[in-house]
């Protein structure tokens, strides 16, 4: 394994084991049997929740950039015997042989993507994949900064082969005017016979407002329809967490 391999499996097995948030099904797959099928999930990772969605006999696709979590889902699907269609793609060069009435991002995926011009891509190419008719919902978050007493902390995992998975965020930069929070953070992998792997990485967060975010949907062609809190209610001006429902303009 080079440095590449090793970097990217550790990171990807950390993320996958130590990730803190799940995401609760039903409004996706409300979403989709509303909007209409064919769906697809950006950001699937290992499958959650796009397996609920297959699970309950809807077309669903997914799309993620790494290979590593794509084949995590391969074996997820696998082991609930599961038929699934899996692209390994980026979501600002999304480039599918398919359009789709459904496109939602799992929780606030969208805000991993580092800077404006490529959330605009990113909505662009969104915008390529809707049916006329379509409509993609993308759910926004604005973070807080971390807190300084949680820096340094680890957070800790074990995998399949009784390996300690630890997660420890060092420093980190918060830019309000940038709209960007990076944290680097350091994973390691301490093995039962002793042996220590590491890797440092930068963690981006890159969030929007509502008034940014009805900007870059105006340049990539799309129409906000509606803008949501949680319940599913107009979301207040000045949330932390909102949902987009957009179409093609």
């Amino acid at each position: 394994m080079d440095a590449a391999e090793f970097y990217t499996g550790i990171v990807v097995d950390a993320y996958a084991r130590l990730k803190s948030s799940s995401f609760d099904p039903a409004p996706y797959a409300a979403f989709v049997t509303a909007t209409g099928e064919p769906a697809l999930e950006l950001g699937c990772g290992d499958g959650e929740p796009m397996l609920s969605l297959r699970q309950a006999g809807l077309d669903v696709e997914g799309v993620d950039s790494s290979a590593d979590m794509l084949d995590r889902c391969r074996a997820n699907a696998a082991t609930l015997g599961l038929q699934v269609t899996l692209h390994h793609q980026r979501m600002e060069d999304l480039k599918l042989p398919r359009q789709y009435r459904s496109i939602y991002l799992a929780g606030p995926t969208f805000t991993l993507l580092p800077d404006d011009e490529t959330a605009v891509r990113a909505l662009r190419a969104i915008r390529n994949h809707l049916t006329p008719d379509g409509q993609a919902l993308i759910p926004l978050w604005i973070p807080d900064p971390t807190p300084p007493s949680d820096l340094g902390v680890q957070r800790k995992a074990v995998d399949d082969q009784g390996a300690t998975l630890t997660y420890t965020p060092l420093s980190e930069t918060y830019d309000r005017s940038l709209r960007t929070r990076t944290t680097t953070v350091r994973y390691e992998r301490h093995t039962p016979d002793g042996t220590t792997e590491s890797a440092d990485r930068d963690w981006i967060i890159h969030w929007q407002t509502q008034p940014s975010a009805e900007a870059l949907c105006y340049q990539a062609g799309l129409t906000i329809t509606r803008t949501e809190d949680d319940h599913g209610n107009p979301a207040a001006p000045d949330a932390d967490e909102f949902t987009l429902i957009v179409q093609p303009s």
